[in-house]
């Protein structure tokens, strides 16, 4: 495992000394996992990973059968496994644009993924441990809001970037191959004010279309786009919305969930 600093690199992954897999993975990760035939033939066989928090980016190490890196600093990228990069972002969009503008090289990525945990939205089917993949990956509160309802950048004149309104594209063949790891395939929106209120979660959820709410993955899509790189979303549900006091969380859970889902990877 070679932490590359954050900094354009060559080569992907390689197998740590200490890279035990985790229970119920018995194969390299990388080499057998989901991902095998999207990257085969590509000239860029390594995918990048971009998980925000500390416990987020342990659990996304530990499914890749390798120990998160001592001092390990937001906006590293680490050669985790075979075809696996991983840079850990920090939380927010900011930070999480930023960390993929240094880390994302379009001569070695073929896609960058943003990895996870969520929160489920009013009228989701997705409930706690479970995976959405993301169809398209939302800006949810970019813009004004008024007596009369939100008003999108969009709408006022002020594009978010070369797509349309607030929903950053993502890419179907990378869709298509991360598919067998979720329960739920819909919206993901990307908040800055997560919703801690019932009618902050039901407007998201009725103005979004989404099936659940983060922090990061419209901002990596982004950058992404810009850059003209493949980009997906993938999270696992850790707690429901809406009014703090009656929200349920099980985060634990939702970390180990993420831990088997990397590892199939």
């Amino acid at each position: 495992m070679v932490v590359l600093a954050g900094a354009r690199g060559s080569g992907c992954g390689s197998r740590g000394p200490n890279g035990l897999l985790p229970s119920g993975v018995t194969r390299a990760p990388g080499q057998d996992g989901v991902l095998t035939r999207w990257l085969a033939g590509r000239s860029r066989s390594c995918v990048l990973l971009a998980v925000a928090a500390p416990r987020e980016a342990e659990a996304v190490f530990e499914g890749l059968g390798v120990a998160t890196p001592p001092g390990l600093r937001d906006w590293s990228v680490v050669a985790a496994a075979p075809g696996v990069d991983v840079v850990r972002t920090g939380v927010g969009k900011a930070s999480a644009a930023g960390a993929v503008a240094r880390g994302l090289d379009p001569a070695r990525h073929a896609g960058v993924i943003c990895v996870g945990v969520a929160g489920t939205l009013p009228g989701s089917p997705a409930g706690l441990g479970d995976v959405v993949l993301a169809t398209a990956s939302v800006f949810g509160d970019e813009g004004l809001a008024t007596p009369d309802g939100f008003v999108g950048c969009a709408e006022m004149g002020f594009p978010l970037g070369g797509f349309a309104g607030a929903a950053v594209p993502l890419d179907a063949g990378l869709r298509e191959r991360l598919a067998p790891l979720a329960a739920h395939v819909g919206v993901i929106a990307t908040v800055s004010t997560c919703s801690g209120r019932d009618d902050l979660a039901h407007e998201l959820a009725r103005r979004t279309g989404a099936l659940a709410e983060g922090m990061e993955g419209a901002a990596v899509a982004a950058v992404a786009h810009r850059l003209r790189v493949p980009a997906g979303e993938l999270r696992v549900i850790s707690n429901t919305t809406g009014d703090r006091g009656t929200q349920r969380w099980d985060l634990g859970g939702a970390l180990s969930r993420l831990s088997r889902v990397m590892g199939r990877l």
